[in-house]
């Protein structure tokens, strides 16, 4: 395959000629060139500077093994007319390392941004997944559809300190990129400090794998927020799930609907029990629904959904204004986990517009009913449920375009004890706060550090 890099200075374009597969362009823009249109693949190591602004022209390869390293303060763009999409493809590495006061930034380079600007980011590894998706979506070329392994110690690099905006493309129903798409990604792989904004689809969509990662921010994304599938068995701790009432992705007659947390292990058509099965082990959330706000569309769903042969542990989080539910179970293999204590809703604060409790499409209706799972996740699970969102005590969480989700003092959720006494919450990727959701009471909110962006 052959590449083109340009390079558009202030006052002409340099244009590098069409390269050979062993002399890709180099790591280092020519002199006074702050601006680099960047096309096809990258094959060797790489390194993209900070006070250089990158703009992706349609899909960009990163292959053949090769690194690209992105150095922190780095801003990547892409304008509309391509919705330019990063693939790290299996073997090659991300090392975008970024720091507090100098996020890499992904972003629309037009003027008046909006959803769908730039294509978003996909990281492919080699760790296990179970099959449920046959290729990698979002129109993404034949040579790079395949995804899946054997290794759940790969490492596909760095992602820290990163923040992807406007991102969404779909190429067609059901078939779209999302901000940050994590495709059988194993644990060597570092992850945290990632921040999805204004975001067409999917905040995080994780596809099978095995990593585990921390300081995860979904604000303000159309579709789901933590979309997990595919036999995704890694760990999370500290993540903010954001809804815009008024954005959302309008599937139409298809029953997708907009939640917090989406989660499934396989489709209708595989039968659910596919293996690996999906099993995210999940700690210190703070998720935020609509509530109904003024203007809050009719494709909202829940705050939390678990359905297609999923487990799935949650735990010591807070949970508030799901639309048509608070707590969704779908389809007979997830609730007989549920039922069997295999999936938990622990130790949490919950409270809805909707119902708390949903169960839906159960072959076997007696599996599992609202009440049951209401008496489970109150009783042996510990949560506790509130009528109104004032209750939790939360200082400002449905203040969309400035959300303060810090608990104020004395209340449910000030005082809440975190409890990491399940088995799968013993390991010692979790960090054993004594308080429930994202953000110590008694301590500096990480949610309003200045990597972080709000109002868009």
């Amino acid at each position: 395959m052959k590449k083109t890099v340009y390079f558009l200075g202030s006052l002409a374009m340099l244009a590098l000629a069409s390269c050979s597969k062993d002399n890709d362009p180099g790591t280092t823009p020519p002199p006074n060139v702050t601006n680099v249109d960047v096309r096809g693949s990258i094959t060797k190591d790489t390194k993209w500077s900070a006070g250089v602004t990158y703009r992706l022209r349609g899909y960009v390869y990163v292959d053949n093994n090769a690194t690209l390293t992105i150095e922190p303060g780095t801003k990547i763009v892409s304008n509309k007319d391509s919705a330019g999409v990063l693939i790290v493809y299996k073997g090659a590495k991300i090392n975008a390392a970024g720091t507090a006061d100098k996020p890499i930034v992904f972003t629309s380079a037009e003027a008046s941004p909006k959803p769908g600007d730039f294509g978003g980011v996909i990281v492919v590894g080699n760790a296990v997944g179970n099959g449920n998706h046959e290729a990698i979506e979002g129109g993404v070329d034949a040579a790079h559809k395949a995804f899946g392994g054997t290794n759940d110690a790969d490492n596909s690099g760095v992602l820290q300190y990163v923040r992807i905006e406007y991102a969404g493309k779909a190429v067609n129903p059901g078939d779209e990129v999302n901000g940050l798409s994590m495709y059988t990604v194993g644990s060597g792989t570092t992850v945290d400090h990632i921040q999805i904004v204004r975001g067409l689809d999917d905040a995080f969509e994780f596809f099978g794998g095995s990593f585990n990662a921390k300081y995860l921010v979904a604000y303000n994304c159309a579709d789901d927020d933590f979309d997990l599938d595919d036999g995704y068995h890694g760990k999370i701790q500290f993540g903010v799930s954001i809804k815009d009432p008024a954005f959302n992705d309008d599937k139409g007659t298809s029953g997708d609907i907009s939640n917090n947390f989406e989660v499934d292990n396989t489709t209708t058509a595989k039968g659910y029990l596919l293996t690996p099965i999906t099993n995210p082990t999940m700690s210190n959330f703070t998720a935020i629904g609509p509530n109904n706000a003024t203007g809050t569309v009719s494709t909202y769903g829940y705050n939390m959904r678990w359905r297609r042969g999923a487990k799935f542990t949650l735990a010591n989080s807070i949970v508030m204004g799901g639309q048509r539910a608070g707590l969704d179970i779908d389809n007979d293999p997830t609730a007989q986990y549920y039922v069997n204590g295999l999936s938990g809703f622990k130790n949490s604060l919950l409270q809805s517009y909707g119902d708390n409790y949903k169960v839906d499409a159960l072959a076997t209706a007696s599996i599992l009913t609202a009440a049951g799972l209401k008496t489970l996740v109150e009783g042996r699970d510990g949560s506790k449920v509130f009528a109104t969102a004032a209750e939790v005590g939360l200082n400002d969480p449905f203040n969309n375009a400035a959300p303060n989700l810090a608990p104020k003092a004395g209340s449910a959720a000030a005082t809440a004890t975190a409890a990491f006494t399940a088995t799968a919450l013993n390991d010692a990727f979790f960090t054993k706060t004594t308080y429930v959701g994202a953000v110590d009471p008694a301590g500096t909110d990480w949610t309003k550090a200045s990597w972080l962006v709000y109002g868009k």
